[in-house]
């Protein structure tokens, strides 16, 4: 009798811990949401990072890399390039280039770097839709109307404001406010509070300052669909019936440069 009971509590215990994975990848919450070690469901950084125990979850460090140069290719690459307007009105055609760009995200390993190799080609895919949103295929390097606004935040002590200088948009991902330009210089290697034009001056640079960005703030996100990096880079702007078009505009390209990589878009596209 005492061996049987002896058995049968082995067995339950095995059932047990085979049935908690298990129970953890099925706690209740929406495909692209996380569920936390507390049983919540969310989409936040709080939800999805280091407690997150099933769904979504981002890659916060480690995973599968390819050769970042071996899926952003030249004709990849000048193909953004050639649907630019022409003219004198696009100064990024001869400013952004493919080496400035490898140099870049050579500077950040963790970049493309997912839970496969299609999840890392279509961290790319998604980086480079938003860039090519955000500037107009590889043409602009400051924001339009941009430096009409400082963007300055005096209530960031860390990372102050210096007289004479206007933290609007630059980059491939228009780095905006002192309290980016700060740390994303410190990070890269230059004043990006006393000199915070380097980012429209100098092309790695630039590369660098938008890979920060995505980072520091998109990065963590890209476990969650194509729409959530979008929310990551303009918020409520143009999510939740924001501006609709420039959304679907933004998806149409992630969509795009999949296919060119082979992958499949996944789910969740529009925020």
């Amino acid at each position: 009798m005492a061996t049987f009971t002896l058995l049968a509590l082995g067995l339950a215990a095995l059932l047990l811990s085979a049935a908690g994975p298990a129970a953890a990848q099925n706690c209740g919450c929406r495909p692209n949401e996380c569920c936390s070690t507390d049983g919540y469901c969310g989409t936040s950084i709080a939800y999805c990072g280091r407690a997150c125990q099933s769904g979504a979850c981002a890659v916060l460090s480690g995973g599968i890399a390819v050769p970042v140069e071996s899926v952003v290719t030249a004709a990849f690459f000048n193909g953004i390039k050639s649907h630019a307007v022409a003219g004198g009105g696009c100064a990024g055609k001869n400013f952004y280039t493919l080496r400035s760009f490898l140099v870049a995200a050579r500077a950040n390993p963790d970049f493309a770097k997912g839970r496969s190799k299609d999840d890392s080609k279509r961290e790319i895919a998604a980086f480079f839709a938003q860039v090519t949103h955000e500037t107009g295929h590889l043409c602009l390097i400051e924001e339009t109307n941009g430096t009409s606004q400082d963007y300055c935040d005096e209530r960031d002590t860390d990372w102050p404001c210096y007289a004479g200088w206007a933290y609007y948009g630059r980059g491939p991902l228009q780095l905006r406010w002192n309290s980016n330009y700060g740390p994303a210089g410190k990070s890269i290697g230059f004043d990006g509070l006393r000199n915070p034009e380097k980012v429209a001056q100098d092309p790695v640079v630039a590369f660098k300052a938008a890979l920060w960005l995505w980072m520091n703030n998109v990065h963590p996100f890209v476990p969650q669909g194509f729409g959530a990096t979008t929310r990551a880079v303009s918020g409520i702007a143009e999510c939740d019936g924001g501006n609709s078009t420039a959304v679907n505009a933004r998806a149409s390209y992630y969509r795009d440069y999949c296919k060119k990589f082979g992958v499949d878009p996944g789910n969740f596209l529009t925020c």
